[in-house]
Protein backbone atom coordinates (compact mmCIF):
# COMPACT_ATOMS: atom_id res chain seq x y z
CA UNK A 1 0.00 0.00 0.00
CA UNK A 2 2.85 2.37 0.84
CA UNK A 3 4.35 1.73 -2.61
CA UNK A 4 1.05 2.69 -4.24
CA UNK A 5 0.86 5.95 -2.30
CA UNK A 6 4.30 6.98 -3.55
CA UNK A 7 2.59 7.62 -6.90
CA UNK A 8 -0.60 9.08 -5.41
CA UNK A 9 0.13 12.56 -4.14
CA UNK A 10 -2.16 14.77 -2.11
CA UNK A 11 -4.54 13.84 0.70
CA UNK A 12 -4.41 10.05 1.15
CA UNK A 13 -7.73 10.01 3.02
CA UNK A 14 -9.53 11.50 0.01
CA UNK A 15 -7.93 8.87 -2.22
CA UNK A 16 -9.22 6.16 0.15
CA UNK A 17 -12.73 7.65 0.29
CA UNK A 18 -12.88 7.81 -3.51
CA UNK A 19 -11.76 4.17 -3.72
CA UNK A 20 -14.23 2.96 -1.07
CA UNK A 21 -17.16 4.80 -2.65
CA UNK A 22 -16.26 3.38 -6.06
CA UNK A 23 -16.05 -0.17 -4.71
CA UNK A 24 -19.43 0.23 -3.04
CA UNK A 25 -20.85 1.52 -6.32
CA UNK A 26 -19.68 -1.64 -8.10
CA UNK A 27 -21.59 -3.79 -5.62
CA UNK A 28 -24.67 -1.56 -5.91
CA UNK A 29 -24.65 -1.51 -9.72
CA UNK A 30 -24.34 -5.30 -9.89
CA UNK A 31 -27.31 -5.47 -7.52
CA UNK A 32 -29.33 -3.28 -9.91
CA UNK A 33 -28.61 -5.36 -13.03
CA UNK A 34 -31.88 -7.39 -12.85
CA UNK A 35 -34.01 -4.23 -13.18
CA UNK A 36 -31.71 -2.73 -15.81
CA UNK A 37 -31.86 -5.85 -18.00
CA UNK A 38 -35.66 -5.61 -18.18
CA UNK A 39 -35.39 -2.41 -20.22
CA UNK A 40 -32.49 -3.57 -22.39
CA UNK A 41 -31.54 -6.39 -24.72
CA UNK A 42 -28.05 -6.75 -23.24
CA UNK A 43 -26.90 -9.24 -20.61
CA UNK A 44 -26.54 -8.60 -16.89
CA UNK A 45 -22.75 -8.29 -17.08
CA UNK A 46 -22.79 -5.48 -19.66
CA UNK A 47 -24.03 -2.86 -17.18
CA UNK A 48 -21.40 -3.81 -14.62
CA UNK A 49 -18.66 -3.85 -17.27
CA UNK A 50 -19.71 -0.41 -18.50
CA UNK A 51 -19.71 0.97 -14.95
CA UNK A 52 -16.31 -0.59 -14.21
CA UNK A 53 -14.93 1.06 -17.36
CA UNK A 54 -16.36 4.43 -16.28
CA UNK A 55 -14.84 4.10 -12.81
CA UNK A 56 -11.44 2.95 -14.09
CA UNK A 57 -11.21 5.69 -16.73
CA UNK A 58 -12.44 8.15 -14.09
CA UNK A 59 -9.59 7.20 -11.77
CA UNK A 60 -7.14 7.57 -14.65
CA UNK A 61 -8.49 11.09 -15.17
CA UNK A 62 -8.21 11.77 -11.44
CA UNK A 63 -4.59 10.60 -11.38
CA UNK A 64 -3.71 12.71 -14.42
CA UNK A 65 -5.48 15.84 -13.14
CA UNK A 66 -3.98 15.62 -9.65
CA UNK A 67 -0.49 15.81 -11.17
CA UNK A 68 -1.27 19.13 -12.92
CA UNK A 69 -0.49 22.43 -11.21
CA UNK A 70 -3.89 23.67 -10.04
CA UNK A 71 -3.15 27.21 -11.26
CA UNK A 72 -3.43 25.89 -14.82
CA UNK A 73 -7.15 25.20 -14.23
CA UNK A 74 -7.68 28.92 -13.62
CA UNK A 75 -6.40 29.84 -17.07
CA UNK A 76 -8.27 27.01 -18.76
CA UNK A 77 -11.59 28.05 -17.19
CA UNK A 78 -11.59 31.32 -19.18
CA UNK A 79 -12.20 29.32 -22.36
CA UNK A 80 -14.15 26.36 -21.00
CA UNK A 81 -16.79 28.49 -19.29
CA UNK A 82 -17.90 29.80 -22.71
CA UNK A 83 -17.62 26.31 -24.19
CA UNK A 84 -20.01 25.14 -21.47
CA UNK A 85 -22.46 27.94 -22.33
CA UNK A 86 -22.43 26.85 -25.98
CA UNK A 87 -22.93 23.19 -25.03
CA UNK A 88 -25.83 24.08 -22.74
CA UNK A 89 -27.47 26.06 -25.54
CA UNK A 90 -27.04 23.17 -27.99
CA UNK A 91 -28.53 20.82 -25.38
CA UNK A 92 -31.51 23.13 -24.96
CA UNK A 93 -32.32 23.23 -28.68
CA UNK A 94 -31.14 19.80 -29.82
CA UNK A 95 -30.49 17.71 -26.72
CA UNK A 96 -31.39 14.06 -26.17
CA UNK A 97 -34.60 13.79 -24.14
CA UNK A 98 -34.57 11.27 -21.29
CA UNK A 99 -37.41 11.13 -18.75
CA UNK A 100 -39.07 14.17 -20.40
CA UNK A 101 -36.01 16.39 -19.83
CA UNK A 102 -33.54 17.50 -22.50
CA UNK A 103 -30.35 17.39 -20.44
CA UNK A 104 -28.08 15.20 -22.52
CA UNK A 105 -25.84 15.50 -25.54
CA UNK A 106 -24.67 12.45 -27.43
CA UNK A 107 -21.08 12.01 -28.60
CA UNK A 108 -21.61 10.40 -32.05
CA UNK A 109 -18.36 8.44 -32.39
CA UNK A 110 -18.30 7.08 -28.84
CA UNK A 111 -22.09 6.69 -28.60
CA UNK A 112 -21.95 8.18 -25.10
CA UNK A 113 -24.56 10.52 -23.65
CA UNK A 114 -23.51 13.09 -21.06
CA UNK A 115 -25.24 15.79 -19.07
CA UNK A 116 -23.80 19.12 -20.15
CA UNK A 117 -24.84 20.57 -16.78
CA UNK A 118 -22.29 18.28 -15.07
CA UNK A 119 -19.53 19.75 -17.21
CA UNK A 120 -20.83 23.31 -16.76
CA UNK A 121 -20.98 23.01 -12.96
CA UNK A 122 -17.34 22.01 -12.61
CA UNK A 123 -16.09 24.61 -15.09
CA UNK A 124 -18.20 27.39 -13.56
CA UNK A 125 -16.88 26.67 -10.06
CA UNK A 126 -13.30 26.93 -11.34
CA UNK A 127 -14.13 30.15 -13.19
CA UNK A 128 -15.85 31.76 -10.19
CA UNK A 129 -12.89 30.84 -7.96
CA UNK A 130 -10.59 32.50 -10.49
CA UNK A 131 -12.62 35.69 -10.82
CA UNK A 132 -13.16 36.07 -7.08
CA UNK A 133 -9.39 35.89 -6.64
CA UNK A 134 -8.61 38.35 -9.45
CA UNK A 135 -11.31 40.86 -8.44
CA UNK A 136 -10.79 40.70 -4.67
CA UNK A 137 -9.69 44.35 -4.57
CA UNK A 138 -12.71 45.49 -6.61
CA UNK A 139 -15.54 44.02 -4.53
CA UNK A 140 -16.74 47.41 -3.29
CA UNK A 141 -17.59 48.36 -6.88
CA UNK A 142 -20.49 46.08 -7.85
CA UNK A 143 -20.30 46.86 -11.56
CA UNK A 144 -16.56 46.34 -11.90
CA UNK A 145 -15.94 43.63 -9.33
CA UNK A 146 -19.12 41.52 -9.30
CA UNK A 147 -20.94 41.88 -12.63
CA UNK A 148 -18.13 40.24 -14.71
CA UNK A 149 -18.55 37.16 -12.50
CA UNK A 150 -22.34 37.16 -12.61
CA UNK A 151 -22.65 37.26 -16.41
CA UNK A 152 -21.34 33.69 -17.02
CA UNK A 153 -23.08 32.50 -13.83
CA UNK A 154 -26.40 33.91 -15.04
CA UNK A 155 -26.00 32.42 -18.51
CA UNK A 156 -25.19 28.95 -17.17
CA UNK A 157 -28.01 28.95 -14.62
CA UNK A 158 -30.46 30.44 -17.12
CA UNK A 159 -29.74 27.72 -19.67
CA UNK A 160 -29.96 24.94 -17.07
CA UNK A 161 -33.01 26.03 -15.09
CA UNK A 162 -35.61 25.32 -17.79
CA UNK A 163 -34.77 21.61 -17.74
CA UNK A 164 -33.11 21.07 -14.35
CA UNK A 165 -34.28 23.30 -11.51
CA UNK A 166 -32.46 21.45 -8.72
CA UNK A 167 -29.09 21.71 -10.46
CA UNK A 168 -29.62 25.42 -11.14
CA UNK A 169 -30.49 26.03 -7.48
CA UNK A 170 -27.49 23.95 -6.38
CA UNK A 171 -25.12 25.97 -8.58
CA UNK A 172 -26.60 29.25 -7.33
CA UNK A 173 -26.18 28.16 -3.70
CA UNK A 174 -22.55 27.12 -4.20
CA UNK A 175 -21.72 30.39 -5.97
CA UNK A 176 -23.27 32.38 -3.10
CA UNK A 177 -21.22 30.44 -0.54
CA UNK A 178 -18.07 31.07 -2.58
CA UNK A 179 -18.93 34.78 -2.67
CA UNK A 180 -19.34 34.75 1.11
CA UNK A 181 -16.05 32.89 1.67
CA UNK A 182 -14.27 35.35 -0.63
CA UNK A 183 -15.57 38.17 1.62
CA UNK A 184 -17.78 39.83 -0.97
CA UNK A 185 -19.74 42.58 0.87
CA UNK A 186 -23.00 41.24 2.28
CA UNK A 187 -25.00 44.03 0.61
CA UNK A 188 -23.85 42.74 -2.78
CA UNK A 189 -24.77 39.15 -1.88
CA UNK A 190 -28.24 40.27 -0.77
CA UNK A 191 -28.60 42.24 -4.01
CA UNK A 192 -27.77 39.09 -5.98
CA UNK A 193 -30.28 37.01 -4.00
CA UNK A 194 -33.00 39.63 -4.42
CA UNK A 195 -32.35 39.89 -8.15
CA UNK A 196 -32.47 36.09 -8.51
CA UNK A 197 -35.79 35.87 -6.65
CA UNK A 198 -37.25 38.64 -8.81
CA UNK A 199 -35.99 36.97 -12.00
CA UNK A 200 -37.49 33.63 -10.94
CA UNK A 201 -40.83 35.26 -10.12
CA UNK A 202 -40.88 36.97 -13.51
CA UNK A 203 -40.03 33.70 -15.25
CA UNK A 204 -42.90 31.92 -13.49
CA UNK A 205 -45.33 34.64 -14.52
CA UNK A 206 -44.18 34.44 -18.13
CA UNK A 207 -44.41 30.64 -18.01
CA UNK A 208 -48.04 30.88 -16.97
CA UNK A 209 -48.74 32.84 -20.14
CA UNK A 210 -46.39 30.77 -22.31
CA UNK A 211 -45.91 27.20 -20.94
CA UNK A 212 -43.21 26.45 -23.54
CA UNK A 213 -40.86 28.80 -21.68
CA UNK A 214 -40.69 26.37 -18.75
CA UNK A 215 -41.82 23.01 -20.13
CA UNK A 216 -41.10 21.24 -16.84
CA UNK A 217 -42.99 23.71 -14.64
CA UNK A 218 -45.85 21.27 -14.16
CA UNK A 219 -43.37 18.57 -13.11
CA UNK A 220 -41.83 20.92 -10.53
CA UNK A 221 -45.22 21.87 -9.12
CA UNK A 222 -46.30 18.22 -8.93
CA UNK A 223 -43.15 17.35 -6.98
CA UNK A 224 -43.70 20.14 -4.47
CA UNK A 225 -47.40 19.40 -4.02
CA UNK A 226 -46.89 15.63 -3.79
CA UNK A 227 -44.19 16.15 -1.15
CA UNK A 228 -46.71 17.75 1.22
CA UNK A 229 -49.73 15.75 0.06
CA UNK A 230 -51.28 12.94 2.11
CA UNK A 231 -52.64 11.21 -1.00
CA UNK A 232 -50.87 7.80 -1.27
CA UNK A 233 -51.06 7.95 -5.08
CA UNK A 234 -49.05 11.18 -5.11
CA UNK A 235 -46.65 9.85 -2.49
CA UNK A 236 -45.97 6.45 -4.00
CA UNK A 237 -42.38 7.23 -5.05
CA UNK A 238 -41.26 8.53 -1.69
CA UNK A 239 -43.36 5.98 0.24
CA UNK A 240 -41.59 3.16 -1.59
CA UNK A 241 -38.24 4.80 -0.80
CA UNK A 242 -39.18 5.04 2.88
CA UNK A 243 -40.28 1.40 2.80
CA UNK A 244 -36.86 0.46 1.43
CA UNK A 245 -35.20 2.33 4.30
CA UNK A 246 -37.48 0.56 6.80
CA UNK A 247 -36.78 -2.85 5.24
CA UNK A 248 -33.05 -2.32 5.69
CA UNK A 249 -33.17 -2.14 9.46
CA UNK A 250 -29.79 -1.87 11.14
CA UNK A 251 -27.81 -4.41 9.11
CA UNK A 252 -29.68 -4.57 5.81
CA UNK A 253 -31.00 -7.38 3.63
CA UNK A 254 -27.61 -8.04 2.09
CA UNK A 255 -26.18 -7.07 -1.33
CA UNK A 256 -28.59 -8.00 -4.11
CA UNK A 257 -31.42 -8.96 -1.74
CA UNK A 258 -33.32 -5.68 -1.71
CA UNK A 259 -36.84 -5.92 -3.16
CA UNK A 260 -37.96 -2.28 -3.36
CA UNK A 261 -35.49 -1.52 -6.15
CA UNK A 262 -37.88 -3.43 -8.44
CA UNK A 263 -40.59 -0.88 -7.61
CA UNK A 264 -38.75 2.41 -7.04
CA UNK A 265 -38.12 4.32 -10.30
CA UNK A 266 -34.48 5.26 -10.93
CA UNK A 267 -33.45 3.20 -7.89
CA UNK A 268 -29.87 3.16 -9.20
CA UNK A 269 -29.70 6.97 -9.45
CA UNK A 270 -32.27 9.34 -7.91
CA UNK A 271 -33.20 6.92 -5.08
CA UNK A 272 -29.91 5.10 -4.72
CA UNK A 273 -29.56 5.98 -1.02
CA UNK A 274 -32.86 4.24 -0.18
CA UNK A 275 -31.83 1.14 -2.14
CA UNK A 276 -28.40 1.24 -0.49
CA UNK A 277 -29.88 1.27 3.02
CA UNK A 278 -32.27 -1.58 2.18
CA UNK A 279 -29.31 -3.79 1.30
CA UNK A 280 -26.61 -2.44 3.64
CA UNK A 281 -28.75 -1.26 6.53
CA UNK A 282 -28.79 1.88 8.63
CA UNK A 283 -25.20 1.25 9.66
CA UNK A 284 -24.20 1.22 6.00
CA UNK A 285 -26.13 4.46 5.45
CA UNK A 286 -24.38 6.13 8.39
CA UNK A 287 -21.01 4.92 7.10
CA UNK A 288 -21.82 6.42 3.70
CA UNK A 289 -22.82 9.73 5.32
CA UNK A 290 -19.59 9.75 7.34
CA UNK A 291 -17.48 9.28 4.21
CA UNK A 292 -18.97 12.39 2.62
CA UNK A 293 -18.54 14.33 5.88
CA UNK A 294 -14.90 13.25 6.07
CA UNK A 295 -14.45 14.37 2.46
CA UNK A 296 -15.86 17.76 3.46
CA UNK A 297 -13.60 17.97 6.53
CA UNK A 298 -10.46 17.02 4.62
CA UNK A 299 -11.28 19.54 1.89
CA UNK A 300 -11.77 22.32 4.46
CA UNK A 301 -8.44 21.32 5.97
CA UNK A 302 -6.72 21.55 2.57
CA UNK A 303 -8.33 24.93 1.86
CA UNK A 304 -7.25 26.33 5.24
CA UNK A 305 -3.62 25.34 4.61
CA UNK A 306 -3.48 26.63 1.03
CA UNK A 307 -1.77 30.01 0.60
CA UNK A 308 -3.59 30.64 -2.69
CA UNK A 309 -7.05 32.22 -2.51
CA UNK A 310 -7.88 30.56 -5.83
CA UNK A 311 -6.80 27.15 -4.53
CA UNK A 312 -8.86 27.49 -1.36
CA UNK A 313 -12.01 28.61 -3.19
CA UNK A 314 -11.52 25.92 -5.83
CA UNK A 315 -11.31 23.13 -3.25
CA UNK A 316 -14.30 24.36 -1.25
CA UNK A 317 -16.49 24.96 -4.31
CA UNK A 318 -15.81 21.56 -5.85
CA UNK A 319 -16.20 19.73 -2.55
CA UNK A 320 -19.47 21.50 -1.71
CA UNK A 321 -20.85 20.48 -5.10
CA UNK A 322 -20.15 16.79 -4.42
CA UNK A 323 -21.27 16.82 -0.80
CA UNK A 324 -24.44 18.83 -1.46
CA UNK A 325 -25.43 16.41 -4.23
CA UNK A 326 -25.01 13.50 -1.82
CA UNK A 327 -26.95 15.24 0.95
CA UNK A 328 -29.80 16.15 -1.42
CA UNK A 329 -30.07 12.51 -2.54
CA UNK A 330 -30.20 11.42 1.10
CA UNK A 331 -32.77 14.11 1.94
CA UNK A 332 -35.03 13.07 -0.95
CA UNK A 333 -34.92 9.40 0.03
CA UNK A 334 -35.88 10.25 3.62
CA UNK A 335 -38.67 12.71 2.65
CA UNK A 336 -36.83 15.76 3.95
CA UNK A 337 -36.92 17.30 0.45
CA UNK A 338 -39.08 16.89 -2.67
CA UNK A 339 -37.81 14.65 -5.46
CA UNK A 340 -35.02 16.45 -7.32
CA UNK A 341 -33.19 13.99 -9.57
CA UNK A 342 -29.76 14.58 -8.01
CA UNK A 343 -27.44 11.57 -8.12
CA UNK A 344 -25.08 10.50 -5.36
CA UNK A 345 -21.46 11.06 -6.51
CA UNK A 346 -19.53 7.83 -7.16
CA UNK A 347 -22.41 5.69 -5.82
CA UNK A 348 -25.14 6.23 -8.40
CA UNK A 349 -24.80 4.59 -11.78
CA UNK A 350 -24.28 7.93 -13.49
CA UNK A 351 -22.16 7.20 -16.56
CA UNK A 352 -20.10 10.25 -17.50
CA UNK A 353 -21.05 11.98 -14.22
CA UNK A 354 -18.49 9.62 -12.68
CA UNK A 355 -15.84 11.24 -14.88
CA UNK A 356 -16.74 14.76 -13.77
CA UNK A 357 -16.73 13.64 -10.14
CA UNK A 358 -13.27 12.14 -10.57
CA UNK A 359 -11.99 15.27 -12.32
CA UNK A 360 -13.34 17.35 -9.42
CA UNK A 361 -11.56 15.14 -6.90
CA UNK A 362 -8.42 15.30 -9.06
CA UNK A 363 -8.41 19.11 -8.85
CA UNK A 364 -8.92 18.98 -5.07
CA UNK A 365 -5.99 16.56 -4.82
CA UNK A 366 -3.91 18.82 -7.07
CA UNK A 367 -4.29 21.63 -4.54
CA UNK A 368 -3.55 19.18 -1.72
CA UNK A 369 -0.39 18.01 -3.52
CA UNK A 370 0.76 21.62 -3.85
CA UNK A 371 0.12 22.24 -0.13
CA UNK A 372 2.14 19.15 0.77
CA UNK A 373 5.03 20.22 -1.46
CA UNK A 374 5.11 23.71 0.07
CA UNK A 375 5.00 22.23 3.57
CA UNK A 376 7.82 19.82 2.77
CA UNK A 377 9.96 22.59 1.25
CA UNK A 378 9.38 24.79 4.30
CA UNK A 379 10.31 21.91 6.59
CA UNK A 380 13.52 21.27 4.64
CA UNK A 381 14.46 24.97 4.77
CA UNK A 382 13.91 25.03 8.52
CA UNK A 383 15.98 21.88 8.89
CA UNK A 384 18.86 23.34 6.88
CA UNK A 385 18.73 26.57 8.90
CA UNK A 386 18.83 24.59 12.14
CA UNK A 387 21.80 22.55 10.90
CA UNK A 388 23.64 25.71 9.86
CA UNK A 389 23.15 27.29 13.28
CA UNK A 390 24.33 24.13 15.05
CA UNK A 391 27.51 24.21 12.98
CA UNK A 392 28.15 27.74 14.23
CA UNK A 393 27.57 29.45 10.89
CA UNK A 394 26.55 33.06 10.76
CA UNK A 395 24.41 32.64 7.65
CA UNK A 396 20.92 31.50 6.95
CA UNK A 397 20.16 29.18 4.08
CA UNK A 398 17.40 30.60 1.88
Amino acid sequence: MRAVFTYLKGDKVIWMIALLLSLLSLVSVYSFTPILVRSSDTGTESFLIKHVMMVVTGFVMMFYVHNINFKYFSKLSQILVWVSVILLFVTLVAGVKINSAERWLEIPVLNIKFQTSDFAKVVLIVFVARMLTINKDKFEDFREGIVPILIPVGLVIGLIITQNLSTAVLIFGIVLIMFFLAKVPMRHILTIVGSAVAAMALMLLLAKANPELLPRLETWMNRFTSHSSEDPKKQWQINNALQAVANGGMLGQGPGNGQMKHIIPEAYADFVFASFIEEFGMLGGVALLMMYLILLYRSIRIASKCDSNFGSLLVLGLCLNLVFMAFVNMAVCTKIMPVTGQNMPLISMGGTSTWFTCVSLGMILSVSRSVEQESEEEHNRAKRNTSAKEEGGNYVVA
